[in-house]
C-alpha cells in the first residue's frame, strides 16, 4: 500500500496564510467597493445640483416631508465652526487615512460595510474641502437634502452617519474588526490558560 507523505508543517502554515490574504482581500474589496459607491453617488449628486440649481434655490420634493434645497456649507452639521473650514478639512483626512490603515485588518462584512460607508462620505466632502471654492483646503460643502427641523445635507453626510450607526451596532453586539465576538476572544483565552495548568 502507497503510504501518502504528510504536508509539513512549513507549508500547512504557507497555504494558511494564503487562504488568509485571499480572505482578507476579499473584505477589503467589500469596503472599497462601498466607498466607491457612495463617493461617486456624492459626487454625481453634487455636480447635479450645481448645473441646475442656484445656491439658495428649493425645490419641493415630498412636500411637507422632503425638499431640496442648494446652500454652500463653510462648517459642519447645523453650521457648526463656520470660520474654522481648516480643521474640518484635517479631521475629514485623518480619518480617511486611518481607516486606510485598517482595510488589511478587517474580517467582518459589517465592518467593510460600515468603514466603506464612512470612508466613501469622508472622501467626498473632502473633496469638496479641498477644490471648491473660496480656496483650497477651505472649500464650502455642496448640501442640498432638506427635512423639517433639520440640518441640510448631503449623500456623504448620510453615508458617514449610516456607517458609524452600523459601527455602534458591531460594537454593542461584541463584533470586532476581524469578525470575531469579544466573548469568543476570552474563551479561547481561558481555554488556553487551562491547557497551561494542565501540563505537568
Amino acid at each position: 500500500m502507497t503510504e501518502h507523505p504528510q504536508a509539513s508543517g512549513h507549508e500547512s502554515g504557507r497555504t494558511h496564510r494564503k487562504h488568509g490574504k485571499r480572505i482578507g482581500a476579499r473584505y477589503a474589496l467589500l469596503l472599497i467597493a462601498f466607498a466607491l459607491v457612495a463617493y461617486i453617488i456624492d459626487q454625481l449628486t453634487k455636480m447635479w445640483v450645481v448645473s441646475t440649481m442656484v445656491e439658495g434655490q428649493v425645490t419641493e420634493v415630498l412636500p411637507p416631508v422632503l425638499s431640496w434645497h442648494f446652500i454652500r456649507n463653510s462648517g459642519a452639521a447645523f453650521s457648526i465652526g463656520t470660520g474654522i473650514t481648516w480643521v474640518f478639512t484635517i479631521i475629514q483626512a485623518l480619518v480617511s487615512i486611518a481607516i486606510i490603515t485598517q482595510i488589511r485588518k478587517v474580517a467582518s462584512k459589517g465592518w467593510a460595510v460600515a468603514l466603506g460607508l464612512v470612508l466613501g462620505g469622508a472622501l467626498g466632502n473632502l473633496t469638496d474641502r479641498l477644490f471648491r471654492e473660496p480656496a483650497f483646503g477651505q472649500g464650502h460643502v455642496v448640501d442640498f437634502i432638506a427635512l423639517p427641523n433639520f440640518a441640510i445635507f448631503n449623500i456623504a453626510d448620510t453615508a458617514v452617519v449610516s456607517g458609524v450607526i452600523l459601527i455602534c451596532l458591531l460594537t454593542l453586539r461584541g463584533i470586532g474588526l476581524d469578525g470575531r465576538r469579544s466573548n469568543e476572544e476570552h474563551k479561547e483565552v481561558s481555554d488556553a490558560e487551562v491547557v497551561d495548568d494542565e501540563r505537568p
